[in-house]
């Protein structure tokens, strides 16, 4: 209840206890167990990173006849580096120690160079300083050169566990040579396309962490495409075999995902007894200027 400009004592009980709960309540809150351990994360909305990354190499006005090409620069570190060609997606990495790397192809002409940096809500940070290249393409083909796409810069799986990652093939002249370097070290894998469109490409890291994937296609007329992302190998790693023989005693890790309904639970009998106190409360005011003689109201 609202008089002039005073609020009823009821009416604060209640906003102050309706703000409280929706904070709560806004917030999922998961549960982990690891090892007979429980442990509990949640996500709150964050603003979108303030700090842009700035490209230092290569400079404006630079031309190149060969690709790759490789883009550094300085970064907010841990945010994902998404690189834009002409404002088309060219390749991410992630930035480690403050700084950045990545290799792109260019398409055919000038090419305008620009970074963007993300969070891990996917929010994008301010655009970098605008950097102008020039391919010059010494085997210009009818239709285009080859390029590859993805809708997806970053990607995760847990160790032991299958990443699955769709990529688009494009222009050129088929049948295309296709080859994907995961950035664990082993053996890159090869595989042919006779024709453009869309494929997948999978892979199993064995031990979590933050990956770079390069991967390159080449077409029937030698023109060449790079694509780089990131991988993530995250969750518990497993436990080895123990020489191949099992055994019960060794420790497993498992991790389960729940949300936790006890905030709602706890809090709207909160805002219940809330209104009740602040409502008795009031009551009793008004009793006591009754009895004064003073207006209720």
């Amino acid at each position: 209840m609202i008089t002039g400009k005073k609020i009823s004592i009821t009416g604060l009980f209640v906003v102050i206890a309706a703000m409280f709960a929706a904070l709560i309540l806004s917030v999922p809150v998961f549960a982990a167990e690891e090892q007979g351990s429980v442990g509990m994360e949640g996500r709150i909305s964050a603003p979108p990173p303030t700090q842009a990354a700035t490209i230092s190499i290569p400079r404006p006005g630079q031309t190149f006849n060969t690709l790759p090409v490789t883009v550094s620069g300085i970064c907010p570190n841990g945010l994902l580096v998404k690189l834009f060609k002409n404002n088309v997606f060219a390749g991410s990495t992630q930035c480690n120690n403050g700084s950045f790397s990545l290799i792109i192809d260019l398409f055919d002409g000038q090419n305008e160079l620009i970074a963007r940096v993300y969070d891990a809500l996917d929010q994008a940070g301010p655009d970098s300083n605008a950097v102008t290249v020039t391919y010059n393409n010494e085997k210009p083909t009818f239709g285009g050169r080859v390029s590859l796409s993805s809708a997806i810069a970053k990607k995760g799986a847990n160790p032991g566990q299958k990443l699955i990652w769709p990529i688009s093939v494009a222009d050129g002249e088929g049948p295309y040579a296709i080859s994907v370097d995961w950035g664990d070290g082993t053996t890159p894998d090869l595989m042919s396309r006779q024709f453009p469109g869309n494929f997948d490409i999978e892979h199993t890291y064995k031990q979590s962490g933050v990956y770079n994937i390069v991967i390159k296609a080449t077409d029937k007329n030698g023109g060449v495409a790079y694509l780089q992302l990131v991988g993530v190998a995250n969750g518990a790693l497993s436990q080895e075999n123990n020489g191949g023989k099992d055994d019960a005693s060794a420790a497993t890790t498992v991790t389960k995902q729940q949300i936790l309904w006890w905030p709602a639970a706890v809090f709207i009998p909160f805002i219940a007894s809330t209104f009740w106190l602040g409502k008795r409360h009031e009551l009793h005011t008004l009793k006591k200027k009754i009895e004064r003689g003073d207006r209720p109201f």
